[in-house]
């Protein structure tokens, strides 16, 4: 089992991306924000990888792969 290390990081980041994953996600600190963007990121990932089997399983289906 992975221990989540956290590590202090310094970054030039747009303020506007920001602003929206703190609208998007209902949060008020900008460090939640950014948790949060990337925690979906890495679900997104894992969901991706899961249904990579499946592909040309799904008859009737013509969209390019992977599913956006």
């Amino acid at each position: 089992m992975r221990t989540s290390a956290v590590r202090h990081k310094h970054l030039k980041l747009d303020q506007s991306k920001i602003d929206f994953a703190k609208r998007y996600f209902g949060v008020d600190s900008e460090q939640e924000a950014i948790e949060r963007a990337l925690a979906l990121l890495m679900d997104e990932e894992r969901i991706g990888r899961r249904l990579r089997p499946l592909k040309g399983i799904l008859k009737g289906d013509e969209r390019p792969w992977p599913y956006r």
